[in-house]
């Protein structure tokens, strides 16, 4: 670990004068970052207090395109840095073993001086762990030492963001710090899914690599729209209990009305339709009853929800809050509620909690990505109280309203989205 830390800050150290050359005559920055941390577990679950890991630690590293102020969604955001990152980190234990994430990221741009920057950390990809469960799927032992209750599986999705500083020493060299949050868990995709959230904090260094001559900052128009309609179609997979390897079928549909704000924040309404086949006696999760028989349309939820989108050019981030108008799956809870009794509840419900039913409302965050025109492909997660019921990936199509005075004449209405669309404005 000492070795690897000590190699990545010695790139960081060199990457400038290694590459100065080669990009002399450039036109966009580009930075190489390594930042040591080093973290602590947040709400331990049963089986890792078992456990008892050591505090988790590793080293983040960063290759980040600082805004060059051509493109419209940097000028939207305030000049915000984009990058890929890759963390390496030692879960603490042997039973919990090693990860590997990668994730594209951004850092959006709060706060500049001459001698600090401050900055926001966004970012969402995939985690590769090295141990997870047991080899024994029928062992449900949560007191065995030896048993990795936190991953069910090898891949995880990864989601990190945090508080980003950098303290500049020269034009090219920077000290950077870290204070954020991370999450790893495969969305129940396979169970056990009790997941990791860390707190972590790290300290490292920047190197960029700038061009001999900066570029004229581009002056972009609004976007010649307001108001969107996004429909939506979603699939996925889950697995209803870690001692069942069966999966269930699980799919979405969403149309969403979103008014833009700014140029880079939108918030509307939608309407979700949710099918989860997990919903029945035979999913073995003992949630549900299994004295009654389940049609399909148990299995069918629908709501309305409030959306908001943060928009970074392609690429959007979505967070969504539901509730459920139509959720008969809240007269098969496999509990007594001291409250409403057995099998009986209204429309919004107060729960007993996570694990014993599913909330009457519903969270759904991820993101999407434009890869032609209009059309884009999203992945989600789907969440009741703090728990993933599913990962849903989807293709889409979003349908602007551009008002009659800023439409293009040898163009369709809702083509507004290629490249150099605002020379024509």
């Amino acid at each position: 670990m000492k070795r690897l830390i000590i190699l990545a800050l010695g790139a960081v150290l060199c990457a400038n004068a290694a590459l100065a050359q080669y990009y002399k005559a450039g036109n966009d920055r580009f930075s190489v970052k390594v930042q040591p941390f080093v973290g602590d577990y947040l709400d331990k679950h049963h089986n890792m207090k078992i456990i008892n890991p050591t505090l988790p630690s590793g080293v983040n590293l960063g290759f980040e395109l600082p805004s060059s102020q051509q493109r419209p969604w940097q000028q939207y955001l305030n000049n915000s840095t984009a990058g890929v990152g890759i963390t390496y980190m030692d879960m603490g234990d042997k039973v919990m073993g090693h990860t590997v994430s990668i994730y594209p990221y951004i850092v959006l741009n709060c706060l500049r001086r001459e001698h600090v920057e401050l900055g926001i950390k966004l970012a969402a990809g995939l985690g590769y762990c090295t141990e997870s469960h047991w080899t024994n799927t029928l062992d449900t032992d949560t007191d065995d030492p030896t048993a990795n209750y936190t991953f069910g599986s090898n891949l995880n999705a990864y989601l990190t963001g945090g508080l980003n500083f950098n303290f500049p020493i020269s034009r090219n060299i920077a000290l950077n710090a870290e204070l954020g949050f991370a999450h790893m868990s495969n969305g129940r995709i396979k169970e056990p899914n009790k997941g990791a959230n860390i707190l972590y904090g790290g300290i490292g260094a920047i190197a960029t690599v700038n061009p001999e001559k900066e570029k004229e900052p581009i002056r972009f128009p609004s976007l010649p729209y307001r108001w969107s309609l996004n429909i939506t179609g979603a699939v996925g997979s889950q697995n209803a209990d870690m001692a069942d390897e069966k999966n269930f079928f699980v799919s979405t549909f969403h149309a969403g009305a979103i008014y833009n704000v700014t140029n880079w924040y939108g918030i509307g309404l939608g309407a979700d339709v949710f099918f989860n086949d997990a919903i029945g006696a035979e999913s073995n999760r003992g949630l549900f009853r299994t004295d009654i028989t389940y049609k399909q349309r148990d299995k069918i939820r629908a709501g309305v929800s409030l959306n908001n989108e943060l928009q970074f050019g392609r690429v959007t981030a979505m967070v969504d809050w539901g509730i459920y108008l139509y959720n008969p799956a809240r007269h098969c809870y496999n509990s007594d509620h001291p409250i409403y009794g057995y099998g009986k509840r209204p429309l919004f419900y107060k729960g007993e909690g996570a694990g014993s039913d599913e909330a009457w409302n519903y969270i759904r965050f991820g993101v999407k990505c434009r890869v032609w025109d209009n059309l884009y492909v999203q992945a989600l997660a789907k969440t009741h109280y703090h728990i993933a019921e599913m990962i849903e990936f989807g293709v889409g199509y979003q349908i602007p309203f551009i008002s009659k005075n800023k439409r293009r004449n040898d163009k369709d209405i809702i083509f507004h989205n290629r490249e150099g669309w605002w020379n024509n404005y």
